[in-house]
């Protein structure tokens, strides 16, 4: 069957050349999630310099949450997205728009709840995600208010891959930067002309994220492709079930950076006490570098988040040809990312982390080799997500998952336990290229295998 027989061949998805639909798609996934990893990194900006280390320090200590947030975002958005576009290439708009609706509401129910969580246990997560005597104070009043906008954030960032999903990836993109525009310029005022300090680097960003919501939610009253009516959004067990079913491969993913984010905080602060860099500047650089390297794979994020929709479509109208091209087109674009930024975080690693503030020349030389080899395989990086994506596209769940869990859970985890009991510092900072490596040899074989079933099914499809 092609894509003429299910009627949809009036849409774009199905017919426009595949390199034309990963820049329409891609490139403005690309700068939302740029912009996105730009909230951490512009709030690290202005407190390194207003605040100074332990301020940077506390927002290292409150990043799990932030990722908390995404991997909730993601399961819905991704999800819904993924299970939206499956049953477009299908031509049931009807069951589309029902996925579309509940994802939404998916984002609202557990944003307001994870808020809630936050205000109830926040000092015990402060302490547990690697809080010293020094930063505690930091990061219970950083979060606590950072905490107002995880609702929003979830409802942004899970609402834009449904707008993108819907063929408005600029306007997705749009939401995004508006909101980071304006906490950008709410930090300096805040901080530089009010003296704030650390409340308002937190202020700006909640602010910033109430106003991406809102655009969201104007998109959502005038959705291009289906009619979201009220009966969309109320809650349906099997379309929440179908939907955390696709989007747990990058939820998985996300949560499984969190708790190594946590697990390495704690890593840090009780070797680095043993240390003659003490406690709180392993914590400090670890957080700088985890938002660089953030930066960079928030590109191939979105590289991978623009191939969702055109993978989901097209494996539902059982093109795929274009789900192979779509694919390892993304992979060469995401290849060429990740050289660059490996290059730059082996070459530049002084001047990166100088953007966040000046410290001392022992801060600068920990941070410098951390940087180094914590990065080392960068160049390498971009393989895992893309195909735990490529699985959740097609709707092979399990896959996917299983995907998301490699890197994080099944690889970097144990060797940042074990590798610093008899290396120390050094320990966990190996930790991350041997994960990586191991990774990228999995994702390569998973890649190969799914390449041939797809080669096969195209050669059915075909006739062949």
């Amino acid at each position: 069957m092609t894509v003429q027989d299910t009627g949809q061949d009036h849409n774009p998805l199905g017919v426009k050349p595949v390199g034309a639909l990963l820049v329409e798609f891609a490139v403005p996934s690309i700068i939302a999630m740029l912009v996105s990893a730009l909230y951490n990194i512009v709030d690290q900006f202005f407190i390194g310099h207003y605040v100074g280390m332990l301020g940077n320090a506390a927002t290292n200590v409150a990043f799990p949450l932030t990722m908390s947030c995404t991997a909730i975002s993601l399961m819905c958005g991704i999800g819904g997205a993924a299970n939206f576009n499956l049953n477009m290439g299908r031509g049931n708009k009807e069951k589309a728009a029902k996925y579309a609706g509940n994802a939404i509401a998916m984002t609202i129910v557990i944003g307001a709840a994870l808020c809630a969580l936050t205000k109830i246990f926040l000092k015990p997560m402060m302490v547990a995600f690697g809080a010293t005597d020094q930063t505690l104070a930091y990061s219970l009043t950083y979060t606590g208010i950072t905490s107002f906008g995880f609702p929003f954030l979830i409802f942004t960032t899970g609402g834009s891959n449904l707008v993108r999903a819907d063929g408005s990836p600029r306007f997705s993109m749009l939401c995004t930067l508006v909101g980071a525009i304006v906490n950008t310029c709410l930090d300096a005022l805040f901080m530089i002309v009010f003296r704030f300090g650390i409340q308002g680097a937190a202020w700006a960003t909640v602010i910033g994220q109430v106003v991406s919501a809102v655009l969201v939610a104007c998109y959502l009253t005038r959705f291009r492709t289906v009619s979201l009516t009220r009966e969309c959004f109320l809650p349906k067990a099997a379309c929440w079930g179908n939907i955390a079913k696709l989007g747990m491969s990058p939820c998985i993913n996300q949560l499984a950076m969190m708790l190594v984010q946590i697990v390495l905080n704690n890593v840090l602060t009780f070797y680095g006490g043993q240390s003659a860099y003490g406690g709180d500047i392993p914590l400090a650089c670890a957080g700088i570098i985890s938002k660089v390297g953030m930066m960079f794979f928030s590109i191939v994020i979105g590289i991978s988040q623009g191939m969702q929709p055109i993978v989901s479509f097209n494996y539902g109208a059982k093109q795929y040809e274009r789900v192979l091209e779509a694919v390892w087109k993304s992979i060469a674009c995401a290849t060429v990312i990740s050289i660059a930024a490996f290059l730059c975080f082996q070459i530049f690693p002084r001047p990166i982390i100088g953007l966040f503030g000046q410290e001392s020349e022992e801060y600068f030389q920990f941070a410098e080799r951390y940087f180094r080899i914590y990065l080392f395989f960068t160049f390498a990086n971009q393989f895992q997500p893309i195909v735990a994506n490529m699985y959740t596209s097609i709707g092979k769940a399990a896959a996917g998952a299983l995907m998301s869990l490699t890197r994080q859970i099944l690889f970097l985890m144990p060797l940042l336990i074990i590798l610093p009991r008899f290396f120390g510092l050094d320990g966990a900072m190996y930790a991350a290229p041997v994960a990586d490596f191991v990774a990228f040899l999995v994702a390569g074989t998973m890649l190969m295998r799914e390449t041939r079933w797809l080669k096969k099914a195209a050669l059915r499809s075909n006739g062949g």
